[in-house]
């Protein structure tokens, strides 16, 4: 399969490394606002450099986009796309809030256009096998859930023109680092109901939106649990996932899945990799992305699913939401369910 990709900032490289590492899949080319850059991207990864979103959208060889770009520069190129039949494969997050990414999801089911999101942890092996012993029961009734994210980005981070700004990333930890951990915790135990949140930016850092979040949380099924998130714990490190449930408790973090047993077993699955929480926020492998957009490829030639579809993003984006109303008001806030 021929794949696009557009946009060319940060991971943009990780996305190429994984399509040419992939078996059946062929980086046919690439786009950026910045047309020297686009074609100094594309001559130092050998493939072509698109002159325009049109031109590939109305390529026929085209199966499918990488759409890569801020949130905030998607929409007209995912109005394009979608128009031409062109399915999207997209990093997160959808957009800048709940509304206007809910809209992009609209957009492409009216199309009749796949989209799939880049949300990766889904695919790593600890998070799958923990997707298999929940949907078995193995930990029993899920009673508490801990997420952290305590991560590090020096102050440079932030000096990039936009990067934590509400106007082009739509916030900052919750929606740019977080979403992944929040959007699998949902993925894995179904949905959050409620939320009482602090947001709020240290002194360890200037942007516009918040570099640490806190909040405590109701689950649809009867869990209730606790969420910190922040980019100022230096030096940073791997996000972690904690559930209490009344036969086991489980500890996913590093990559690594750890299951205890009231009656006394315990089980590890998984090998231990860096997630990029540190100063180097591309210090992981990408081998996760691979197995999204291969996940993707074959959902479209099969005509299933895609592991992680826009329509199921949204629910993350949604608690987002409540978040920060919830820290704006000082109460509690109910989770509107897009998802």
């Amino acid at each position: 399969m021929n794949i696009a990709l557009i946009g060319l900032g940060m991971v943009a490289a990780t996305h190429v490394q994984a399509v040419q590492s992939a078996e059946k899949l062929h980086l046919s080319g690439v786009w950026g606002r910045d047309s020297a850059k686009t074609s100094d991207f594309a001559a130092r990864h050998a493939t072509r450099a698109f002159a325009s979103v049109q031109e590939i959208a109305q390529d026929p060889a085209i199966d499918f986009v990488i759409l890569a770009t801020p949130p905030n520069a998607r929409r007209d190129i995912v109005q394009e796309l979608a128009a031409a039949g062109k399915p999207i494969l997209m990093e997160k997050p959808i957009e800048r809030d709940v509304q206007a990414a809910s809209d992009l999801v609209q957009i492409c089911a009216q199309a009749g256009v796949p989209l799939a999101m880049m949300l990766q942890h889904r695919a790593r092996e600890a998070s799958q096998a923990l997707k298999t012993a929940l949907d078995a029961e193995e930990l029993g009734e899920i009673c508490t859930v801990d997420l952290r994210v305590q991560w590090w980005r020096a102050q440079s981070y932030y000096d990039a023109p936009g990067r934590g700004t509400y106007a082009r990333d739509g916030g900052g930890v919750m929606i740019s680092q977080a979403i992944h951990t929040l959007d699998l915790a949902i993925w894995l135990l179904g949905p959050i109901s409620a939320v009482q949140a602090m947001m709020r930016q240290t002194a360890l850092h200037h942007l516009e939106a918040e570099d640490w979040a806190g909040a405590l949380f109701d689950m649809q099924r009867g869990a209730f649990g606790t969420l910190l998130a922040t980019t100022a714990a230096y030096p940073g490190g791997a996000e972690t996932i904690a559930l209490q449930g009344t036969k086991a408790a489980a500890h996913v973090g590093s990559g690594v899945l750890e299951i205890s047993y009231l009656d006394g077993r315990k089980t590890r699955v998984g090998a231990e990799g860096a997630t990029g929480g540190g100063a180097d926020p591309m210090a992981f492998t990408h081998e996760w992305h691979q197995s999204v957009i291969e996940d993707f490829a074959q959902a479209l030639r099969s005509g299933g699913q895609p592991l992680a579809t826009g329509q199921s993003a949204l629910a993350a984006h949604a608690v987002i939401d409540a978040m920060q109303r919830s820290s704006e008001s000082g109460q509690k806030q109910q989770v509107q369910q897009w998802g």
